[in-house]
């Protein structure tokens, strides 16, 4: 296991988590969930505007993005359908580096292509902040930029490769972040260039509560 290098109180950087065959088998399990649950492009809200990142998810609640809004919602907004179980590999991963004792319930898929980009937001969809969002990094290399609390405290960044967890929790769990590029070529990981990133994420407070 690697060490976790700590940038800022709760963001944890486990560099090179997974090793080349568990980075294959991953991208495996994520193609077999985008067999059944198809990658969608997200709207923002109001203007309708679509994301450079297209996206789907695995487990009991997926996130998704349109003009009504931002939401958790059990089917894909295209198929109707269910989204697919998460793969065994990632509810470990939650289990080993979550320090919550509650399960994982949704598993966000981002797919960015070379020219796509996310850019600052905080995670705050969810009831439940006493639970860490961790991020699973897959093919090229990515330029993370995090800030704080609020949207015009100073920024940082760092690059992500294949294969790093990184861990959003505690004071960090509600920091601005995002992606300001992709880094073509930097991984011979998937089959095209681009990048796939997995955030893992509880939804509900165990205590069926909505929220704070």
């Amino acid at each position: 296991m690697a060490n976790a290098l700590e940038p800022l109180p709760g963001l944890k950087l486990h560099a090179g988590y997974l090793d080349r065959d568990a980075q294959q088998r991953l991208v495996a399990d994520i193609r077999a969930v985008l067999a059944d649950a198809p990658l969608f492009t997200p709207r923002m809200p109001r203007s309708g505007k679509p994301f450079s990142v297209r996206m789907s998810n695995c487990g009991p609640l997926g996130w998704v993005a349109d003009k009504a809004g931002y939401r958790y919602q059990p089917l894909h907004p295209d198929t109707g359908a269910p989204w697919p179980a998460i793969p065994p590999a990632l509810t470990d991963l939650w289990e080993t580096l979550s320090g919550y004792p509650h399960p994982l319930q949704a598993c966000l898929i981002n797919h960015y292509a070379p020219d796509a980009r996310m850019g600052l937001h905080v995670d705050r969809d969810e009831a439940d902040f006493d639970a860490p969002v961790l991020s699973v990094s897959l093919g090229d290399t990515c330029v993370f930029r995090f800030g704080g609390d609020t949207r015009g405290d100073p920024t940082r960044s760092f690059k992500l490769v294949s294969g790093d967890v990184l861990v959003m929790g505690g004071a960090a769990r509600l920091i601005h972040h995002g992606v300001d590029r992709i880094l073509p070529g930097t991984s011979t990981l998937l089959s095209q260039p681009g990048r796939i990133n997995l955030t893992l994420r509880r939804v509900d407070r165990p205590d069926g509560a909505a929220g704070r």
